[in-house]
C-alpha cells in the first residue's frame, strides 16, 4: 500500500502563500486519485481539493476555489497544494489522501472514499 507524508505547513500572515507537498512511497502515486483535506480546531475534517490520476481534472471546494491549486508530479511520486491569499479560516491541519484509481477520469470528494492518509501538516494563518 502507499504511504503518504505531508510537508510545507507553517505559520503565515493573512494574504500570504504556502505550498504543501505530499510525498508518496511504497506504491507509484500514478495509481491513485489524490486529495487534500483539512481539519480546523473543533471542526470536522473537510474536503479541499482532488486531482485525477492523470492530472487532467481537478476539483475544489467552494471555499478555496480560485485561491488553491492542486497538482501532481507522477515522476516524483508527489502531489502539491499551492495555497494563495490565505486567511484565518484556512488555519487547519492539512491531510493528503490517496484513492486507488478507477477507470476514466475518476475523482472523489468524500473522505470515506480515501483509504490511505498522511499524518497531516499544520497550517496557521495569522491575521
Amino acid at each position: 500500500q502507499v504511504q503518504l507524508v505531508e510537508s510545507g505547513g507553517g505559520l503565515v500572515q493573512a494574504g500570504g502563500s504556502l505550498r504543501l507537498s505530499c510525498a508518496a512511497s511504497g506504491r507509484a502515486v500514478s495509481n491513485y486519485c489524490m486529495g487534500w483535506f483539512r481539519q480546523a480546531p473543533g471542526k470536522e475534517r473537510e474536503f479541499v481539493a482532488t486531482i485525477t490520476r492523470s492530472g487532467i481534472i481537478t476539483y475544489y471546494s467552494d471555499s478555496v476555489k480560485g485561491r488553491f491549486t492542486i497538482s501532481r508530479d507522477n515522476a516524483k511520486n508527489a502531489v502539491y497544494l499551492q495555497m494563495n491569499s490565505l486567511n484565518s479560516e484556512d488555519t487547519a491541519v492539512y491531510y493528503c489522501a490517496a484513492l486507488p484509481a478507477r477507470p476514466g477520469n475518476y475523482y472523489a470528494t468524500s473522505q470515506s472514499d480515501y483509504p490511505y492518509w498522511g499524518q497531516g501538516t499544520q497550517v496557521t494563518v495569522s491575521s
